[in-house]
């Protein structure tokens, strides 16, 4: 695989910035794994998470980058098909550690896809228009105050 950094497009850069903190979010979950924290405390992060950034981003993604590819594409169909998977692992409320376990993987792996191959098929096909509709959108995105308990530094 070709590690060479991605030219992203001005216009999906702020997305791009959402993807990355998607991943930090992984990795908090990997050191919680590690270090022995309590699954009911990585829980309520992983709630937390869900509801205050993934909720509106996969919403944003479904209502203004998809359409822009169609829904009958297949890197459409997947994403689609991954953020449902990813919905109910996040409202799993048994096997707390197999859910966090298949988050933790799943988010990584769904956040790389749309980085190095949807997003760039969308920057190829979208015209500026609606390119600068997403940012538009996506611009207007309140974010929502840190968590408070670092368990990923215990």
């Amino acid at each position: 695989m070709d590690n060479k950094p991605l030219k992203r497009s001005a216009y999906l850069k702020s997305i791009s910035r959402d993807h990355h903190h998607g991943l930090l979010f992984c990795w908090k979950i990997r050191e919680g794994f590690k270090r022995g924290v309590a699954a009911d405390r990585i829980k309520q992060y992983a709630d937390w998470f869900w509801r205050a950034h993934l909720i509106d981003h996969f919403a944003l993604e479904e209502r203004y980058i998809f359409p822009v590819l169609g829904d009958g594409h297949e890197l459409v169909k997947r994403a689609l098909a991954e953020h449902r998977r990813l919905k109910r692992l996040f409202e799993q409320e048994t096997e707390v550690w197999r859910s966090l376990s298949l988050i933790e993987e799943e988010l990584d792996e769904h956040i790389r896809f749309e980085e190095r191959v949807l997003f760039s098929e969308l920057q190829r096909v979208a015209t500026t228009p609606q390119l600068a509709e997403i940012a538009e959108h996506h611009g207007g995105a309140a974010h929502a105050p840190e968590w408070g308990d670092e368990f990923w530094k215990d």
